[in-house]
């Protein structure tokens, strides 16, 4: 199953714009490339001082220490709010940064495409909207996995029919020929009732050997817990049809933040090291980085 964090031996990669509660740092997604970490994370404070106002994408040598090398805004996309990026290189050498946009005024949400020939000019590039959502569903928080052949997309689905359910998520599955077109292949993952995710999962980083996919997610039972979800795992396999199939969550209870209310999630790792965003005494979230337990 995938490492979990220790808690034990982290470090502070980014500390949120305030202390106390709606100030964060985190939503964290992590390339390796040439020895070097390229991370890409979200800046929010509380709601009426500016949300989700930034995604920002950093580089390092030693996985701890960043230096920024491009950033953008929600004003950029016309967006009430920004939520976590995901960062990836084609094989052509192509970074792309796929940012999740909230539309003013509503519950929905959409991921836009940025792309560059190097990610200092991510922040510059075109926006497209790759993944629209409807009237019906909002989509956000998308994880990416390319096989060599096709790409494998997991986001994060809430249902919109009433404004007070719309913090409801389960987990879809798409795939695509080139990260652009996007066709739906169902539900990957969805919410257990009677557990600690009857409320919402998402999925936050994916891992494939041989056929098999090894999973983290965010979950939350209710909706009081609602941006501040714990951390579980799950699997699932590829079909003889290249596509994979549902995910099994593991029966183990979730990690969490010692700190209430507990919340630890968008785990994402790169050899060697885990990313991930966790509650801090003073109710805001970090960015914080572990080594990868033996």
């Amino acid at each position: 199953m995938p490492a979990l964090p220790r808690l034990t031996g982290s470090d502070v990669v980014v500390a949120p714009p305030a202390g106390g509660p709606g100030n964060w740092a985190g939503g964290p997604s992590a390339i390796m490339l040439d020895s070097s970490v390229f991370l890409a994370y979200r800046l929010r404070r509380p709601i009426g001082s500016g949300r989700g106002y930034a995604n920002v994408v950093a580089r390092s040598s030693d996985g701890v220490h960043f230096t920024t090398v491009a950033e953008v805004t929600r004003e950029r996309f016309g967006g009430a709010s920004l939520e976590r990026p995901a960062l990836v290189v084609t094989p052509e050498g192509r970074w792309r940064l796929y940012v999740s946009v909230a539309t003013p005024g509503t519950k929905h949400w959409r991921v836009d495409l940025l792309e560059a020939d190097e990610p200092g000019k991510l922040g510059d590039a075109p926006a497209l909207t790759v993944l629209p959502g409807s009237a019906e569903i909002g989509v956000k928080d998308p994880v990416l996995h390319f096989d060599g052949l096709r790409w494998h997309l997991w986001a994060s689905v809430h249902p919109l029919e009433t404004p007070e359910h719309a913090d409801r998520m389960s987990t879809w599955y798409a795939t695509s020929p080139d990260g652009v077109d996007w066709a739906w292949q169902g539900v990957a993952l969805a919410p257990r009732p009677g557990h600690w995710d009857a409320r919402g999962v998402r999925l936050s980083a994916v891992s494939v050997h041989e056929g098999t996919l090894t999973a983290t997610y965010d979950g939350r039972a209710t909706a009081g817990e609602n941006w501040e979800e714990r951390t579980g795992t799950a699997t699932g396999a590829l079909g003889p049809d290249g596509l994979f199939g549902p995910l099994t969550a593991a029966p183990a209870a979730p990690c969490g933040s010692p700190h209430p209310p507990h919340g630890l999630r968008y785990l994402t790792t790169v050899p060697g090291r885990l990313y991930y965003e966790v509650t801090r005494p003073d109710g805001a979230h970090e960015l914080r980085t572990e080594p990868t337990p033996d």
